[in-house]
């Protein structure tokens, strides 16, 4: 394998990194409630604007010897800003329409404008975040490749995120509630569980995870109101493609598709390599329509 196709890869594996951590929110979204959430992207567009603000807090108030500190301070509170706002908008907006795909997918479309509109008035068309020093430059594996420390670090980030949600989802009271809701929202009632508050909590979980992709994509980006428009198709592709609501199936979709897309993108224009990628899984999904890793009835067993 050459230079260039281990360049490919890395940077396929990047982007499905990004997609991966963006798509988990989104896929335990839809998958407990069946709202077909369009504004996910801006809230990782929050996340970003708050690793924006808490930099400019830094730079305006604190020693230049601090900057560096901005960045890892705002990954826990861009996914507590996110989840805020997500929560606020789950109270006021969302509750009333679980289990209603095209009035959610309709309403969630109107908050993605509402929420690109505040922030290009606040904020302006476009800002940057400053990578902190110790995340610049990159390791030299060889000759002509180089693995930027910024992309190494948002895979580190994507496999923390992972293990976290899925000791959360697997491991705990809460997460075993999740689930239940999740499997059957009926029972899930009859047995005790508040139903709407573990619907108010997944979703300011979800909409947290999108928060820490949005930090981790100042580091490879500038912050623009309309960045979570850029992400929020490929990360709908990795849910169905991978399985609703399911874990495992976020990671194997969302690395699959940044893998083949970069090598698409490659060989072909941006344009087409993205088609080529919409095509392979329409194609796909004609075959195994539930996605890599459908729900298990009993009778399945």
């Amino acid at each position: 394998m050459g230079i260039d196709q281990i360049q490919y890869i890395f940077s396929g594996l990047s982007l499905g990194s990004i997609l991966i951590l963006v798509a988990l929110g989104l896929s335990i979204i839809y998958g407990l409630a069946g709202i077909i959430n369009m504004s996910h992207g801006e809230f990782m567009m929050i996340g970003a604007y708050t690793t924006y603000c808490i930099q400019q807090l830094f730079i305006l108030y604190l020693p230049q010897a601090w900057l560096d500190m901005a960045f890892f301070i705002s990954l826990p509170l861009s996914f507590m800003v996110a989840g805020l706002f997500g929560l606020i908008i789950e109270r006021l907006i969302i509750r009333h329409l679980y289990s209603r795909p095209l009035e959610s997918l309709l309403a969630t479309w109107g908050i993605s404008l509402i929420l690109i509109q505040i922030a290009r008035n606040l904020f302006g068309d476009l800002t940057a975040v400053k990578a902190p020093a110790v995340l610049s430059g990159g390791l030299q594996i060889a000759e002509g490749l180089m693995l930027p420390y910024n992309r190494l670090f948002i895979m580190a980030l994507t496999v923390a995120v992972f293990i976290c949600v899925y000791f959360l989802f697997q491991k705990t009271r809460l997460g075993i509630k999740i689930r239940a809701v999740t499997q059957n929202r009926n029972m899930s009632a009859c047995v005790g569980i508040s139903t709407k508050k573990i619907d108010m909590i997944t979703f300011m979980i979800g909409s947290g995870l999108a928060g820490i992709a949005g930090c981790a994509i100042t580091l490879i980006g500038n912050v623009v109101p309309n960045m979570g428009q850029t992400y929020i198709v490929d990360s709908f592709l990795v849910v169905v493609s991978g399985g609703v609501g399911k874990l495992a199936g976020c990671v194997v979709s969302g690395l699959g598709i940044g893998i083949f897309s970069k090598i698409f993108e490659v060989n072909f224009e941006a344009v087409y390599g993205k088609a080529l990628v919409l095509i392979f899984i329409i194609i796909f999904l004609q075959y195994r329509p539930k996605g890599l890793f459908p729900d298990k009835g009993r009778a399945d067993e």
